[in-house]
């Protein structure tokens, strides 16, 4: 019995000690942890005042600057990104990019300008889908202090008198003078008499507009040609093919086709080699890689090079320039390039 007693009473003291050891293993750890704790505030704090005299160096945070496309289910937007993303890279600045679903999506560009807003950003580039509705909102966001830049399709000057929307510079090409240039390409070609179409963007947005008028402007020099038929296939490739359809199906004698982007040139191209009218001559806007393929092919005769990523890069160049105090050119007009075959073996 005893020696139960004793062996019960050394595992008792032995549990105690456990009991001792752990109490002081916990307070041991809460001193560490607390000297750990106010270290990282002093780390914090020493962080913080480092951050300051950096900003105070260096001019402050990256500024915020917004490109706002109207989708990037069309390549030449998403080379329009890359010319941003190099000026990001080489003016230090932090790039936000949005974009609507489609080009016709100009209801979700107007929250992307309000979510901007939102966020203070320092900048928008936009391409608007709309030259006039997007006006009211990025008025609103020049009232917030934030610096305004329209780059690929103008934005309506009258409308902007009218609502408010002031000293926003442009960087685009002359789409009048380039639709002239790839229509006159095909109208070139054409001897005898021939009718011809055109297929618009949107018809709101103003780049749709003057590429129509440079397209009939061409047509029209050649006595040969008759426009028999401008309809708008909203700059995609799925309502080309549909109204391409309709439209040769109507003027069998369609010898002729101008599409003003070449997303349209290329829905239009499917349904004439569909049905097999090598006769047809399409001329495209863009310069899109699918399309030089087309052109290589002989299924596209030439589109238009409009130098998307330099848009993008001098949109955001400008952005930068003005957010500095700096001034910017009123409108910078980019040089375009014809591209046909020959272009392409070069």
């Amino acid at each position: 019995m005893i020696i139960i007693y004793y062996k019960y009473y050394l595992g008792v003291i032995a549990v105690k000690k456990r009991i001792v050891y752990i109490i002081y293993f916990i307070l041991a750890c809460s001193l560490l942890g607390c000297n750990a704790y106010n270290a990282g505030k002093n780390d914090i704090s020493k962080d913080k005042k480092i951050t300051e005299e950096i900003n105070k160096t260096s001019g402050g945070a990256k500024k915020k600057i917004a490109l706002v496309m109207k989708t990037l289910t069309n390549p030449f937007f998403i080379d329009m990104e890359k010319g941003a993303r190099r000026a990001e890279k080489e003016l230090g600045i932090n790039l936000i990019v949005k974009t609507g679903a489609q080009e016709t999506s100009i209801g979700q560009q107007i929250s992307i300008v309000e979510e901007l807003i939102n966020l203070k950003v320092d900048a928008i580039v936009i391409a608007p889908g709309s030259s006039t509705e997007l006006i009211p909102v990025l008025k609103k966001a020049q009232d917030a202090k934030i610096q305004i830049v329209n780059v690929d399709d103008k934005l309506n000057t009258g409308f902007c008198e009218k609502i408010g929307l002031k000293d926003v510079p442009l960087v685009s090409v002359d789409n009048e003078e380039a639709a002239y240039q790839s229509a006159k390409y095909i109208s070139n070609l054409i001897s005898s008499p021939t009718e011809a179409a055109i297929l618009e963007g949107i018809r709101t947005a103003a780049n749709s507009e003057n590429r129509k008028n440079g397209a009939l402007r061409a047509f029209k020099e050649n006595k040969n040609i008759t426009v028999t038929a401008v309809e708008t296939a909203n700059w995609k490739i799925d309502e080309a093919f549909k109204i391409t359809s309709r439209i040769i199906k109507k003027n069998p004698k369609i010898g002729a086709i101008f599409c003003a982007n070449d997303m349209m040139a290329l829905g239009a191209s499917e349904y004439v080699h569909s049905i097999g009218r090598k006769d047809i001559k399409i001329a495209g806007f863009d310069a899109l890689e699918e399309v030089k393929k087309e052109i290589e092919k002989g299924n596209i005769m030439v589109t238009v090079d409009q130098q998307a990523e330099l848009q993008g890069y001098t949109g955001v160049k400008y952005a930068l320039r003005l957010i500095k105090g700096e001034s910017v050119p009123n409108k910078t007009i980019i040089p375009i390039r014809l591209i046909d075959k020959k272009k392409i073996k070069e």
